[in-house]
């Protein structure tokens, strides 16, 4: 399997980041996409990349809670880390008016920036949408012809958010959300309309831990370890082989990434 989501740069793998990468590979696991949220976790996801060549990738971007960090000179170093073999895609970036910790306008100015980078380096695009879907889904659709692989990353939106976002050929990426009676439910109906060769799976570590995990783990960060659970779920959602699903997904990553 391979975790598409995995923020591996977080201060709480500081302490034990090769134990937590050994467990989630006994787990199954066999590549990591690091994920970069600003300039400086960007740096440090690439270079964790380089550091586990064997098994790691990351992506350089500026998460939308960042955006007002976003102006020429952190576009430049953003530039400076596509240029490295080992970054696979321009993000995460898209719009979050859930929490807004950067003002709208800032949001979209970034967004499209990021969507000029991935044009110009022909290179994927890592998004990340909440409760944004009316402004962020003109956005992409404007640029969507000019772009390569786009997804959608820690999908937890509605049915027409989801079609929408399949309609511009997009791939969709599930997280442990759904194993939330909270607050995924919905993605259990919803996760049969994503074709098999468009879904990807991720754990979105240390964030999002599976509410369902059995025994529940002592801390409550997340860990790719757990991708393996949410591969179970998925797969007994979808009333299909987790072996497929593995292979089908993994397969869907390779192509999207380039690896």
């Amino acid at each position: 399997m391979i975790d598409i989501g995995a923020n591996l740069t977080h201060d709480s793998f500081d302490k034990d980041r090769e134990t937590v990468i050994a467990e989630a590979q006994a787990a199954g696991v066999e590549t990591f996409i690091i994920t970069g949220s600003d300039v400086a976790c960007s740096q440090k996801a690439k270079d964790l990349a380089h550091q586990y060549s064997d098994c790691c990738y990351a992506t350089a971007g500026i998460h939308p809670h960042h955006a007002s960090d976003f102006d020429g000179e952190a576009e430049d170093a953003i530039q400076a880390l596509l240029n490295d073999e080992k970054v696979v895609a321009v993000g995460e970036t898209g719009l979050d008016y859930f929490r807004d910790f950067s003002p709208r306008p800032a949001q979209i100015f970034s967004f499209e920036r990021h969507i000029k980078l991935a044009i110009e380096n022909d290179m994927p695009l890592f998004l990340h949408q909440r409760e944004a879907h009316k402004d962020f889904y003109p956005i992409l659709k404007e640029h969507r012809d000019a772009l390569g692989n786009v997804v959608v990353h820690c999908f937890t939106d509605n049915e027409q958010a989801l079609f929408d976002y399949l309609d511009l050929d997009c791939h969709i990426g599930i997280t442990g959300w759904i194993c939330d009676e909270r607050r995924g439910e919905h993605l259990i109906d919803l996760v049969h309309n994503i074709p098999s060769d468009r879904l990807m799976i991720e754990t979105d570590a240390p964030y999002l831990m599976p509410r369902n995990l059995k025994p529940k783990p002592k801390s409550r960060r997340n860990e790719p370890k757990y991708l393996a659970h949410i591969a179970e779920e998925v797969a007994r959602i979808l009333d299909c082989d987790l072996l497929a699903l593995q292979e089908q997904t993994t397969r869907n990553t390779k192509l999207f990434f380039k690896l």
